[in-house]
Order: structure tokens, then sequence, then C-alpha cells
């Protein structure tokens, strides 16, 4: 690389309008995440951050290539110098506080969350998870250490790639070229997986790399150009525009970080260039936010969750508390702990410095380790222990038996009836059982998980599901050869196939788990004729073989029961949990007619749980702080119980001569 000559301010020491941009950043995304009306977009603030940090490691590894000055091993120890001490006090203070607050089950999550927070893999561990804009990412603890792990994990490529270039690209102009094409190929991957898996497109480096390198063009060009003054007021305000307008006008339901991302990032690349030192970066309130940013960040977040924890995310004078702690959290960390330890460390020999830190780093990773081991359930009363084994109190043979290609009779050798389904009838199973009347009765059971036993269905975003294909190619034929005297017994989660799992009634499109001919929404007119016919067909079919019962669908329930019930416990507050008969009948209105009309024109025989499971107006999920549900839908073995009386007039007939054995 040749010498620039001219160096940026990056190089010569510091500089305000970076100071003030982040500012900017952080405070899109604090307010944000609070949910404060108006930063709808605030979550366009990391990618601001993005931008910067490319353009302070462009400015540290080229710089140091160009005064050839630039030693591998010191740059890392200096990210790590910079990052983990305020990281690490972070997450050793959170699993600290949930050791008091959090139940079992949730405390191993979030050990599993810490522990890939300081490795720098939080980005993986989220996407195997739900999405950053789900209700249930308030459930974790450290998920915006995302971010982190993707600027490290840039950190660890980029000055390493910038070496190999050295030896090829010599000039300016050339290493320009490499990091303008990189980005180009970044940015096209992220549109699309955008678009297509936009997890991946979220969280993962090589979607997201354009905008750090977008940092890392502006540092190139900023070497050898420079606006004039009213061309550099013009980009300050334009860039600052980009970012406000993003910040309020864009919202979760974008397509992100897709082509929209380019707004906040280009106004970040147009302030940087700028390089403008005015009262919108440069005053005292922006300097003293820009400053702390990363401790605001590391804190803000953990204090979001917390209100979610205890349900005061809507209460305004909670929130309140909650912005002002994060800005008063940050301030410490950033005078106590970020300041500090940069500075000690700095003092400290390489080898010293890089010791202190590890030993940090393992202490904070092996707490967090047993945490997700363990969870340390002792440390809770006794009834707590009880609420959470529920979550475990799941038909025995799940793992043998819930799979397209298990064939598994429940109780007895002698079968008296054949029970196919998904994974509802896995959770019920077991309570027909207890129905049959002789120790030597049992059923015959076929079942997979998520798969709806109707001709001609295809599974949305899923492929053709080869295992249900399995299960539909196989059971007509076994049914047919089966004696016409066995009843048949079907149980499934109907209507999460024609209205998906998210039980808001109010979504207006409604996004179903299959399709017949064309995907379309779960109340779109075409898609129940066509649900309708297939149900109908394939019901009918079945009843003129054999006997055949259908159960109605089982109340869900709007949270995952046994961590509900916990937490409420944990927290002194009333902990049972239940949904109206209202919220079922609209929730279900739809399957239940086609149920009644499956009866009237089939013969199908229907069995409704709700006596058995609710009152007069509501459904139990638990009774007494004692949960009935292992989540949010399906029974537990203590709770499928209360059905054995529904499924007893099945068996109430002896078993048909000659014997049924299988």
């Amino acid at each position: 690389m040749s010498k620039s000559a001219s160096t940026t301010r990056v190089q010569a020491g510091f500089r305000a309008d970076i100071n003030g941009l982040r500012a900017w950043a952080v405070l899109a995304v604090v307010l944000y995440h609070f949910a404060i009306p108006g930063f709808s977009g605030g979550f366009s603030g990391v990618d601001v951050f993005f931008v910067i940090s490319g353009f302070l490691m462009a400015g540290i590894v080229v710089g140091g290539l160009e005064r050839q000055r630039f030693n591998l091993a010191d740059f890392y120890l200096a990210r790590a110098r910079r990052i983990l001490p305020a990281l690490l006090v972070l997450v050793a203070a959170v699993l600290l506080v949930g050791w008091w607050l959090l139940i079992p089950s949730d405390y191993q999550v979030l050990g599993r969350h810490a522990r890939e927070s300081v490795l720098f893999t939080a980005n993986l561990q989220y996407l195997s998870e739900a999405g950053y804009f789900d209700a249930a990412s308030h459930e974790k603890w450290l998920l915006h250490t995302w971010s982190l792990a993707v600027e490290w994990q840039f950190y660890l490529l980029y000055p390493l790639a910038l070496l190999a270039f050295q030896r090829f690209f010599a000039s300016w102009r050339a290493l320009l070229t490499v990091h303008v094409l990189a980005l180009l190929v970044s940015l096209a991957l992220g549109v699309w997986w955008t678009l297509e898996t936009p997890g991946k497109a979220f969280y993962l480096l090589a979607p997201r790399a354009w905008e750090l390198l977008l940092g890392g063009c502006v540092f190139l060009v900023s070497q050898r150009w420079s606006p004039s003054p009213a061309l550099a007021r013009g980009m300050e305000l334009s860039g600052l525009l980009a970012i406000v307008f993003s910040m309020t006008l864009l919202d979760a339901g974008r397509a992100w970080p897709g082509a929209w991302a380019l707004l906040p990032t280009l106004g970040a690349a147009a302030v940087l260039l700028a390089r403008r030192e005015s009262l919108w970066t440069a005053s005292r309130l922006a300097q003293w936010l820009g400053t702390r940013s990363y401790s605001i960040y590391l804190w803000h977040w953990p204090l979001v969750a917390g209100l979610v924890y205890f349900d005061r995310q809507h209460l305004g004078y909670w929130v309140a508390a909650g912005i002002v702690l994060s800005l008063l959290l940050g301030d410490l960390s950033y005078r106590l702990i970020e300041g500090p330890s940069r500075r000690w460390l700095a003092t400290r020999s390489r080898w010293a410095c890089l010791g202190w830190l590890l030993l940090a780093l393992l202490v904070v990773a092996l707490s967090a380790q047993a945490v997700r081991r363990s969870g340390f359930p002792d440390r809770l009363p006794e009834s707590l222990a009880q609420v959470e084994a529920q979550r475990h109190n799941k038909n025995p043979r799940q793992d043998e038996c819930l799979k397209a290609d298990a064939r598994c009779v429940f109780g007895g050798e002698r079968v008296r009836a054949l029970v196919v389904g998904d994974s509802h009838a896995d959770a019920i199973v077991n309570a027909i059982v207890a129905a049959l009347p002789e120790a030597e009765d049992g059923l015959y059971f076929r079942a997979e998980s998520a798969c709806l036993f109707v001709k001609g269905v295809r599974w949305a975003g899923k492929g053709e599901r080869e295992d249900c294909q399995q299960l539909l190619r196989e059971v007509p034929q076994e049914l047919a050869d089966a004696d016409p005297r066995l009843p048949l017994i079907l149980i499934h989660r109907t209507s999460a196939y024609v209205f998906g799992q998210d039980l808001d009634p109010h979504n207006p499109s409604p996004r179903p788990m299959v399709y017949f001919s064309e995907l379309r929404a779960g109340n779109d007119p075409a898609f129940q004729a066509e649900f309708r016919q297939h149900y109908l067909d394939t019901l009918c079919t079945l009843a003129r073989q054999r006997p055949v019962y259908l159960l109605r669908p089982v109340p869900e329930m709007p949270v995952h029961v046994p961590k509900a019930v916990g937490r409420a416990l944990m927290r002194g507050l009333p902990a049972d949990v239940s949904i109206s008969r209202e919220d079922y009948r609209q929730r279900h209105a739809f399957v239940w007619a086609l149920q009644d009309e499956a009866a009237s024109q089939c013969g199908v025989q229907l069995l409704d749980p709700l006596p058995y499971l609710c009152d007069e107006q509501v459904c139990h999920g638990s009774v007494a702080g004692v949960p009935r549900y292992v989540d949010m839908d399906h029974l537990s073995e203590s709770g499928n119980r209360l059905l054995t009386p529904l499924f007893a007039p099945i068996f109430a007939q002896p078993a048909a001569e000659p014997a049924t054995e299988r």
C-alpha cells in the first residue's frame, strides 16, 4: 500500500463528530427498545454502529499497514481491552440477578446465552432461535450481544484479509476497489437472504459485512478527498436526516436489513465524510452519550427485558425509570469499568494483559456453562421445583413414537383402537390408554409432529415434508388391512394448520402451516374452501371403512404454562393461566363448524374436551398453581388424564372376536 499524502483525523486523534454519531445511534436503539412512540425504526441505530466500526477499523488497520507498523496480535489485544471488561461485568451481573429471579429452565437458557455472548457466537445462537423482532425476544436477557458477535467476527477476519491483499494490491485505488467489490457481494447476499431467509440475513456476518465495509470505504475515500465547507454542511445535514427518517419512519415490519438498511448506513457514511463538528454531533450532550454509548448499549437491554419480565413495559414511569437507569449504569460502567480497565491493561505487558483477559473470560464462561447445565433448582422452594417438573411431564415414549416411521403399541398387546395424528396425539395417547378396560388392551399409534393427516396437503415453507408424506402413504394401507371394527381416533392441532401458531385473533393475514394448490392467508375464503373439501373428503373416506372419532381442538394457552406459573410464583403473583371460552370460540370457530359438517355428512363421532378442561367462563392451563400443560398447547401427562372419561365410552363394548391382535 502506498502512504497517503494526507492523514485523516481518525489517525491524528479524537473525532468529536464520530463520537456524536455514536450518540445518535445509541439513542435510536435505546428509545426503540423501550418502545418510545415515534422511534419505530430505532433498531437501525445498530447499522449506524456497524458503519462507524468499519470506519475506525479501516483507520487502524490501513493506517498501520501504510506506516508499516501494524501488528496483528496488538490489534486483537486492543479490541479485547476495549470490549471484554464491560461485557464480562454485564454478563456476570445478569447471571447474578438471574440466580434470584429466574426459574431453572429460564436460568439454563440465560446460561447458554451468557456463554455464547462472551465467546462472541451469540449471533449464531440466536439465529437458531426465534427472530429478533419476535415477542419472545424480550425473554432473552442478552439478545443485544448478537451485534457484538458480528463485530468481533469482522475484527478477526478483516485485518487478515487486508494483510493478504496487501501483497497483491499495493495501491490505494486497488484497495478501495477490493472494498467496494466485497461490499457489493455482501449487500447482494443481504438483500437476497432478507427476502428468502431473513434470520440469516439479520444475524450472520456475511450479509452484514457490507455495512462495516461501507465504513472502510468511507475511510479510504476520506484519505484522498475532502468536501468543501458548503458541501460538508449539506452532507452532514442530509446524512443526519436519513438517520432520523430511519429511526422514525421505518418499523419492524420492513424486510430488514435488506435494501432499506442503505438509508441509515449511507446517512452515517455522509456524516463521516463531512467531518464537521457541529451542534448536532459536538454538543456536550452528544459527546456525553457518545463516550458512554458502548456501556449504555450493554446495560439498556437487560433493563428492557426486566420490564417485560415484571410486566411493567406499558407503564410510562417504569419505562422512564428504565431509560434513566440505562444512562446511569452506562455512566458508571464507563467511569468504573471501561475506562479504568483499558488504562490499567494498557500499562501491562502483552502477555500479562492477555492473561488477565483470558482469566476473566474463563471465569465468566465457566460460570455460564455451569448455569447452562444445572439451572441450580435447589436454590428454589419445592413448590417451584414441582412446577418446573411439569415441563418434562410428557409422554415418556415421545422420542420413540412421535416420528413417521415409528409403529408403536401403547398399553397391552390386544389392540382395541388406532390413533393417528400429530404431536397433540402424542400428548394425549396415554389418556386413551388409561381408558382401556383391560390390562391386555392396547392402542396402535402413528403420528408425526406438525403433520396433518389430510389427503393432498402441502407444507408452507418446509418443502415436501417427506416424513409426513410417508405417514400419508402408509397409514391408509394399514387402515385398509386392519379389522374394520377397530375404531380410529384422530387427534390434531387442526386450527394451527389453518391459521398458524400465532394466537392473535386480530392478525389480518394469518399464515397457515399448510396449503393445497396455492399458499394463501388462513382467512382467505379460497384457501378455507380448499381446506374444507380435502378435510371432508379424507374423513368421509375413513368413516366408510370403520368408526372414526375426531377430537375437538384442545385449548391453546397464550403463554408457556409452566414458565408463566413459575415466574409468577417467583414474583409472588397470582399464578394460574387460562383463556376465556370466547377466545377459544374465536380461535376454533372454523374448525368446529367443519367438524360438525364431518359429523353430519360422514357419521364421524366428535369428542369434546371442553367439559373436562374448562368451566363456564374459562379454559384452565393451570389450577391452584399446578400446570396442566408442558408448554402452550400440549397437555402434560397429568393434564391429559382429565380426558380419560371422554375416551372411556369408545371401549364400553367388549373386545370384538376374533381377537384383533396386530
